[in-house]
């Protein structure tokens, strides 16, 4: 019975060590998922900067001389097309209480440009400081002799129609246009040189952000009593939506609103010379005016220097306005009443 006992008691004890000597299998825990990825914006690297814009560029612009178009604002010539692919745009008063555009394109190819129009000795002296080739038809009699001179090239639709069509659905004079194509056979035909040494302009960093000024998100520029333009700041777009007499001002090939990134409103001498209304404006300065970036109003001082139009801080012009990168226009408004007469913004 001992004998059985002990057997019984040893035996137990061989399965309790054997079970000891087993390992229990353990399942193996999954693996956590790897943290997702933050969105990472990605920044398009551009080999070239625009002169004239501060905008990146996939080719090179140094260089490449500008083209200056006189286009169409009679309410007859709205919507027009190309104002929105321009560099700079220059508004000032022609005769008929109406402003006209001087378009300077060097970096940006619109499809179509125009309705075209006739040119004054102001808007030459502005082109001139771009050494653009000038593109118009026709012209006052002091602004033809002016360019009959041998240090312009300018582009008349008079002397040039093959370079120049007119579309059906306008009446004369509001319907004549081009595009840079036709510009560039011209200037290859007429032997006009295609290279230019640019004026510079100081730009701000592409996330820049204006502090200092008073708010103005809306603002009235008036020309003349009887005609006056506006503009909107869209704070998703970055950049002022424009309005003429109270209407959002389109591009007639785009159907885009126009929009400006740098609106600068200068004040400067008009005067009319003659019974058509025609005038002489001051271009050169200096002046008074308004920067407007970002929805805010910089008071500023203008002059022509280096043969274009900049903004200043101060009367000591020594410190120039950096730009935002984008497009700039240009108001030119008479100096009586005078600035803040004409210009009001909140």
């Amino acid at each position: 019975m001992r004998l059985l006992t002990s057997l019984a008691t040893m035996l137990v004890l061989g399965v309790l060590i054997a079970g000891c000597g087993q390992k229990t299998a353990v399942e193996p825990k999954p693996e956590p998922d790897p943290p997702a990825e933050e969105p990472v914006d990605r920044v398009t690297v551009y080999p070239y900067t625009a002169p004239f814009t501060g905008l990146g560029s996939k080719e090179k612009l140094d260089g490449r001389r500008p083209i200056m178009v006189m286009i169409n604002n009679q309410t007859q010539a709205r919507p027009q097309s190309g104002l929105d692919k321009a560099d700079i745009v220059y508004e000032i008063l022609a005769e008929g209480e109406i402003t006209r555009f001087e378009a300077i394109y060097q970096s940006q190819k619109p499809q179509v440009i125009g309705p075209v129009r006739s040119i004054r000795p102001y808007y030459i002296k502005i082109a001139e400081g771009f050494d653009a080739v000038m593109v118009h038809v026709g012209g006052s009699e002091e602004a033809l002799a002016t360019l009959a001179g041998p240090n312009y090239a300018d582009l008349d639709e008079i002397a040039n129609s093959k370079y120049f069509w007119r579309e059906s659905f306008r009446k004369p004079p509001h319907n004549v246009y081009t595009d840079l194509d036709k510009i560039n056979q011209a200037m290859e035909a007429k032997g006009f040189r295609t290279t230019s040494e640019l004026p510079r302009f100081p730009f701000l960093p592409a996330d820049a952000k204006i502090t200092e000024g008073s708010p103005a998100t809306d603002i009235s520029v008036k020309f003349h009593s009887l005609y006056s333009a506006s503009y909107k700041y869209d704070e998703e777009k970055g950049r002022y939506l424009r309005f003429s007499d109270g209407k959002p001002h389109m591009d007639l090939t785009t159907n885009e609103q126009l929009a400006v990134t740098n609106l600068l409103v200068v004040a400067s001498k008009h005067r009319v010379i003659d019974s058509e209304g025609r005038r002489t404006v001051d271009v050169t300065g200096p002046g008074d005016g308004y920067l407007f970036q970002q929805g805010k109003a910089r008071s500023v001082k203008w002059k022509r220097s280096g043969g274009v139009i900049r903004a200043y801080t101060d009367a000591t012009y020594s410190e120039e306005v950096p730009l935002l990168p984008g497009n700039t226009w240009i108001n030119f408004v008479p100096d009586s009443p005078g600035l803040k007469t004409a210009v009001q913004f909140q």
